[in-house]
């Protein structure tokens, strides 16, 4: 992750928070002890130069290290969203229902760090996520992308 993202506040809910933690807690404890000795097992196995288990081990290694890294940096700067919303306007936590040109779907605005458009959830920085950012139920939001659509807020929990 660059360091722009790293000086600034990361919102997360309170789930975000548990699932990045619980990962933490299995790479630093589980992960990191599987990898040690498989990298221990593929040096039994003598001249390294040729070993492409070894060479697996390493990269799966530096990886992990990575994502450890990222998640500890992340988890240094983390401000959990309340959970009290208003009801009434889109905002970093609210679970909103919305009419995209006839279709109805449902979004919840979270981090980039929790963002997975796959199960609804949309980052507060992305165009989408941006323009619907406060918002009221029955207002009208024009996104323009590679496509315009208007967004009518249904409903927001």
């Amino acid at each position: 992750m660059n360091d722009t993202v790293m000086s600034k506040d990361i919102y997360l809910t309170p789930v975000g928070l548990k699932k990045l933690k619980d990962e933490h807690k299995e790479l630093t404890e589980v992960k990191r002890k599987e990898i040690t000795e498989r990298i221990s097992k593929a040096r039994e196995f003598g001249d390294l130069s040729e070993n492409s288990e070894y060479d697996t081990a390493r990269e799966e290694q530096s990886f992990t290290e990575g994502r450890i890294i990222e998640i500890e940096e992340i988890l240094k700067h983390a401000s959990v969203i309340s959970e009290k919303i208003k009801h009434n306007i889109v905002e970093m936590g609210s679970k909103i229902k919305v009419d995209i040109d006839g279709n109805k779907e449902e979004f919840y605005i979270v981090s980039s760090v929790e963002a997975n458009p796959s199960e609804g959830k949309i980052s507060n920085e992305s165009p989408v996520g941006r323009a619907l950012l406060g918002a009221k139920v029955g207002d009208k939001v024009t996104i323009s992308s590679t496509i315009t659509s208007v967004y009518k807020i249904l409903e927001v929990r």
